[in-house]
Formats: C-alpha cells, structure tokens, sequence
C-alpha cells in the first residue's frame, strides 16, 4: 500500500534485529502489499539482543500488530515469550516469524530451514541424495539441517565453533533421521554435493572466509545465506574458482512466501 494509504484501519507487521540495515523482509513484504491493495505496513524494528524482553513486552502491548519476522540475535531466545510454538521451532529451539491468533495468543514458527530448501528447488537444485557440508548451526543454520534431512539428503557434515552445540544437533537429526549419515568437523570434500556458509561471516568486507572454496571440487555447489550483499566475498571466490553459486536471496524468498501464508497472505 501506498504510505499515504496508511490510516486508522492499518495493520502491521515488522521485523526485529540487530541489526536491521540488511534485511529485506520490508520490501518484499510492502511490495506485495502494494501489490495486493491491502491495508497493511511492515516496518523494521531495531532490537538489541539485550533489549529483547521490554521490546517484546511493549509491541505485544500494540493491539494492531499482527505479525513479527525475527532475525538474529533473536531468533534463539524469542521462543521463550510465546504461548505456542511449532513443530520445527520446537526441534531447532529457534523461532523466525510469530503471529497473533485471534484469541489474543503468540504463536512462533520456524521457516529458514524450509525457505532454504524451497529456493534450491527454485533455482533447479534437488538436494534428495545429496552429500552436503553446512557450516554454522545457529537458528537458520539449525533450520537448514533440519529441512535438509527433511528432504533425504544422503548425508550432513555438521560444523560450527560450539562442538557441544553440533553434537547436540547431530543427535537430534540421528533420533529424527537415522538413516541420514551424520558427522562433525570434515567430511570428504571431493564427494560433496554442497557446502553451505550458514554463519554471518560475510556480512562486512573484513569478515573472514568460513572455508576456501578452492578446497572443493568445481562440481561443488557453494551457498552462502547472507542477502546483502547478495554475492558476498566467500560467493565471488566460489565463481571466480568455477563453481556455481547460490546466494541468501533465494533462501529469504522462499521463507519469505512461508511466512506471508503463516501471517494469512498468499501473495509474496
């Protein structure tokens, strides 16, 4: 909708993080607003990860709020302040987009893991069979292994700088998935299929790389889940070195289309 449409009957949604300045759920949202004709905002909201508690307990106190997409940091702890969460946000212990129902209640899903899979598929990229390494298991990364398994990949390579962290993700995809091959720390980089950087090393140009991709094959695909900037050094090394690429913007579209259907819209 038009910011001159804005009025007494508008409802809205955002978005909470810290920081703010590189999503992109305000455009995509708004645009299918506009798009839509629908009496709906969606705004950036910016949190600090220490400041997550008085936020939460003033915008749940906006009685025309609707709907909240959350990005790190708060995607592993704002799980505690809702009445019900579902299934995958239950497994991961992570939560990306919380609604209010109608009898006043806060309900959180998870749906990085499944956008993930969606935006491979959309882009020709069937995981089913696939040997993957996934570096970083924070709440989007925890999601992706999550959904992978979901979708038969033949085996995971689980890495992440918290080694209690992978192992406690590693048995839970085992009790869920046992037939899925699990490790932690390396795998044969000459047989994978993928290997995905799931951390937010990227995001500024002095990040450090997560892992070389001249380390792998050229059949390997790489994947990098930051969206801005949308080919990230670890992506420009990667194309330069002859693989094909995946960038962050496939993943937020797929969630993204996820999300608006759990918020009650068909239209990103």
């Amino acid at each position: 909708m038009k910011l001159e449409g804005i009025n007494g009957a508008t409802v809205l949604f955002g978005i909470i993080g810290d920081p703010v300045a590189a999503v992109r759920s305000p455009e995509v949202f708004n645009s299918m607003f506009t798009r839509e004709n629908l009496n709906a905002v969606f705004i950036p909201i910016h949190v600090h990860q220490d400041d997550l508690a008085a936020a939460w307990a003033g915008l749940t106190a906006i009685r025309n709020l609707r709907g909240i997409v959350v990005t790190m940091p708060h995607k592993l702890r704002i799980a505690s302040f809702l009445d019900v969460v579902g299934d995958t946000g239950k497994f991961t212990g992570a939560v990306n987009a919380v609604k209010r129902d109608s009898d006043g209640r806060w309900f959180g899903e998870m749906f990085d893991g499944h956008g993930f899979v969606a935006g491979l598929r959309d882009q020709g990229h069937e995981p089913r069979n696939w040997k993957v390494s996934l570096h970083g298991l924070g709440g989007a990364g925890s999601a992706i292994a999550f959904a992978l398994a979901q979708a038969g990949v033949k085996s995971l390579c689980l890495n992440d700088v918290d080694s209690k962290k992978s192992a406690a993700i590693s048995r839970k995809l085992q009790a869920v998935f046992p037939a899925l091959e699990l490790s932690i720390g390396s795998a044969p980089l000459a047989e994978l299929d993928a290997v995905i950087n799931a951390t937010p090393s990227g995001m500024n140009p002095s990040d450090p790389l997560v892992f070389d991709p001249s380390d792998y094959p050229p059949r390997t695909l790489v994947v990098d889940v930051i969206t801005k900037p949308e080919m990230t050094p670890l992506l420009d090394l990667a194309a330069r070195t002859g693989h094909n690429v995946h960038t962050g913007k496939h993943m937020h579209l797929g969630q993204a289309r996820l999300a608006a259907q759990f918020f009650g819209f068909e239209g990103v």
